[in-house]
Order: C-alpha cells, then structure tokens, then sequence
C-alpha cells in the first residue's frame, strides 16, 4: 500500500521528532516509525467506513420520507438505487472488513453530523445524477460514484480532518492525501472482483504477490530511518561545515533532516541512482520547509553526496 515517497515523508517526520526530542531512542524512533505506517493503513480502513454510513444515512431520508403526514408518490416509491449500491453491500457482508472495524473500534456513529452534511452535499450533485440515472454495469457505475465522492468531496474537507485529527495524532492531511488516491485505485479493483481485500501495508509486497522482483520497502524504510539516525550528528557536522558564515543553530532544522537522510540513502542503498534520491529529497523540501529549502537541499545534498562519492563512503552500482 505505501509507497517510497509516503515511507520517506513518514522518516522525515519520527526524525524530526527526535531533533525536538534528543532523549527519543533509535529504538523509540522505530516504533514511531512503525506506528505512523500502520495508521496510514487504519485510515483507509476507517475512511471506508463513509461508504456504508452514507448508504445508512440515505435509507433512514427514506423512510423518514414515507412517515410524513402527506408522502409524495416519489417519496411513497423512491429510487433504491443508492441505497442498494454494490459498495456498501460488499463492505457490509466482508467478514474480514467487518472484523477489522470492530477490533480497531473505528465507527462513524459519532460523527453523524459530518455524515449528514455530506449527504446533503453529495445528493446534489451531477455525478449521483449520473449515477441514479446510468445504465452501466452496476458495480462499475457504483466505483465511478464513489470514486467521484472521496476525490471531490472528501479532499480538502477541513470537518472531515479535524474529524481525523481527534481520532489519531497520526492522521493528518498528508495521510489522507495519500489515502484518497489509494482508493481511488481500490475501488477499480473492487469493481473488477466484486470483492474487498485488506492491502499489504508496503507496495512492494504488492508488487511481490504480482510476481515482480522488488526490492522490501520494509527493509527500505527501517534501514533508513537506522541510518540517517546513527550518522545524524556526523551528517549535521558535514552539513555545518559546508555553508559557509552559518552555524548548525542557524539552519533550518527541516534541510538537515532532508539532507542527512539523503546522505543516508545514498550510502546505505546502492542500486539507487543518486539523482533519484536527491530528487526526492528535493520534492519533500517543498512540501516541508520554506520557500527556498528544495534549492538549498538540492545545491547542498548534490556536493556532500559527491565529495562522500569521492572518499569512497558511498559506492553507487553500476545501472
């Protein structure tokens, strides 16, 4: 499920918090690390939860429609269609999703309001028109909707991420950024198998499962938070060092990190071309620092990187 770019973010963030916190452990720092991995997962296992909340929220308008003093003919005969979606039967009926949910406690009951409000919302729109009104096959018109109301209406929805923030220190907008666009990807499977499946918590064992040859991002995300960990106070001195006129108190804490785990990708992964890895570092300073970090970070990890080249502390593979 995640891949290399979510896997370094999720670094650079337990790194971090080992900057603010110097008494943090390696062994502490792994934890986090590892916590902050599978929460990313529980989110999507959570975020799937508004499927069958949106599905019981329009069958409650319903019949509360057919209780009113004097019901219309369209209230007395509504369209079923949404309330018989194909997503909200499979996710309803798979033991092992239903399991999950209750072991992890995750409920939308809670959250009614926001579940209301996005009903509102959602029933005006033109893709569930489209979708009330589609001919299509109807597992595949129903991952055209759903895929429509977690792009649309669930992307940048700040009730929603305050929702998420009290319920995890680790769910954040990132997260469900990420979160989003792998269900986007889940439901085109789901409407080809007409099943749900609980994902492997990397892509590599995704990848692995297809019958491809990868190498473990759980090796990949360990040895690099290990890494850049144990060679911190070494990198920050190399990074001190090599700006001139400033000292290791007056640079940004943010570029360190970025450029110490860059140090610590090059040196412990050598079949990873090291423009890759600078390119990486480079598009998480955007995101994470200031506004001229991905240049300071680009500049200053290229040199360090090469100079290291040079005394023969990284060796790169021929690829």
């Amino acid at each position: 499920m995640l891949n290399r770019r979510i896997l370094r973010v999720k670094t650079y963030k337990v790194l971090y918090s080992c900057a603010e916190n110097q008494s943090l452990s390696l062994k502490d720092a792994l934890g986090e690390l590892s916590s902050s991995l599978e929460a990313t997962r529980d989110l999507y296992i959570y975020l799937l939860g508004v499927i069958p909340a949106l599905t019981a929220e329009a069958s409650r308008r319903i019949e509360a429609a057919k209780e009113k003093f004097n019901p219309t003919e369209e209230e007395l005969n509504p369209s079923m269609k949404f309330v018989n979606n194909a997503f909200a039967r499979i996710l309803n009926e798979d033991p092992d999703y239903q399991r999950l949910v209750e072991k992890k406690h995750f409920s939308w009951d809670q959250n009614d309001s926001l579940v209301h409000n996005l009903w509102e919302t959602i029933r005006t729109r033109q893709y569930y028109k489209d979708f009330m009104s589609s001919a299509d096959e109807p597992i595949k018109a129903t991952a055209a909707l759903w895929k429509a109301v977690f792009s649309k209406e669930l992307e940048d929805n700040d009730a929603l991420l305050a929702t998420l923030e009290d319920n995890s220190l680790y769910w954040t907008a990132d997260d469900l950024g990420y979160v989003l666009g792998f269900s986007l990807k889940a439901f085109d499977r789901m409407a080809k198998t007409g099943t749900w499946n609980l994902p492997p918590l990397y892509q590599s064992d995704i990848l692995s499962a297809e019958g491809k040859k990868v190498d473990s991002d759980s090796d990949f995300v360990r040895t690099l938070l290990t890494v850049a960990y144990g060679h911190r106070e070494e990198y920050a001195k190399l990074i001190s060092g090599s700006v001139s006129k400033w000292d290791l108190d007056r640079l940004c804490a943010s570029d360190i990190i970025l450029v110490s785990m860059g140090l610590a990708e090059a040196a412990a992964f050598p079949e990873i071309p090291l423009k890759v890895s600078i390119n990486e570092y480079v598009e998480i300073a955007k995101y994470y620092s200031t506004p001229r970090s991905s240049g300071f970070v680009n500049g200053l990890l290229d040199r360090l990187a090469r100079e290291m080249q040079e005394r023969g502390e990284i060796v790169k593979n021929n690829l």
